[in-house]
């Protein structure tokens, strides 16, 4: 891997997040995850962490850092690689999926890649299969990071994530959206990388409230119905749509770590 102290810094950063979001989530589920190590095919690898609880019936929180040679085809679509296709990337990805459908699915990435050019990409999207009570203080604290780097960013960044979660094929969003940013390099990669952070900190903190407030809440068999249903779009939308599974295929990674975001079931009607 390249010897770079911007890169190792978001590197050592995303992997402090996942300890922290895997200790979180353990203490509240009362299961631990298995870690499982994986080596990239070109070079670095990752740490696969996956758990089957109580109250997430699926999840995933993976950490990657690797580096490569971008084939031809998707030189012409990431910036830098037609100057120098050799690429270094280093993210989180976290995909959950409770056993209550009173819990929406929630998922968080975020990564820094470096061609020869370098910039953040990431997010925050949620999936409730039922109505999501807390639904505008999630937006709301979203907006409030936002703003506080620019305030152009919140409007920007939710249309972007209500655009991408889009299920075209069935004219209907995916979840109620989030945040969805990328090619973030505003010229100061210190404040960049400090909203970065706070997007992930704001996970955290939402995986934790949102857990603790839902998990004894009561559920019947038609509420789980729906939600297998509601499953079966965003198995759909990984398949068809997602940037980051293409990705990952496209440059080696490893399968079950790519294909970790998919349901542990899912029904079409």
């Amino acid at each position: 891997m390249i010897s770079d102290p911007k890169f190792n810094t978001a590197k050592d950063w995303f992997e402090k997040l996942r300890d922290n979001l895997v200790d979180t989530i353990q203490t509240i589920d009362s299961n631990e995850f298995e870690i499982i190590q994986w080596d990239h095919k070109s070079d670095g690898g990752g740490v696969m962490s996956k758990i089957k609880g109580n109250i997430i019936e699926k999840g995933g929180v993976n950490i990657s850092t690797v580096g490569g040679v971008f084939n031809e085809q998707m030189r012409e679509t990431i910036p830098g690689a037609i100057e120098d296709p050799n690429y270094n990337a280093t993210g989180i990805s976290v995909v959950l999926h409770p056993l209550s459908p009173k819990i929406p699915s929630m998922h968080f990435n975020t990564r820094f890649l470096k061609t020869s050019q370098e910039w953040f990409g990431g997010g925050i999207d949620i999936t409730p299969s039922l109505k999501f009570n807390n639904e505008e203080n999630y937006h709301k604290g979203l907006e409030k990071i936002c703003n506080r780097y620019d305030k152009s960013y919140y409007a920007k960044y939710k249309k972007w994530c209500d655009d991408y979660f889009f299920l075209k094929h069935r004219n209907e969003a995916r979840g109620i959206g989030g945040i969805f940013f990328d090619y973030l390099q505003t010229g100061d990669w210190g404040k960049d990388f400090e909203f970065v952070q706070e997007v992930g900190l704001y996970f955290q903190n939402f995986v934790k409230t949102t857990l603790l407030a839902l998990k004894d809440e009561e559920w019947n068999n038609d509420e789980k119905q729906i939600q297998l249903s509601k499953r079966s779009r965003y198995a759909e939308f990984n398949l068809l749509y997602d940037r980051g599974t293409k990705f990952g295929l496209e440059t080696g990674g490893n399968i079950d770590a790519i294909l970790m975001s998919m349901p542990p079931l899912a029904k079409w009607d």
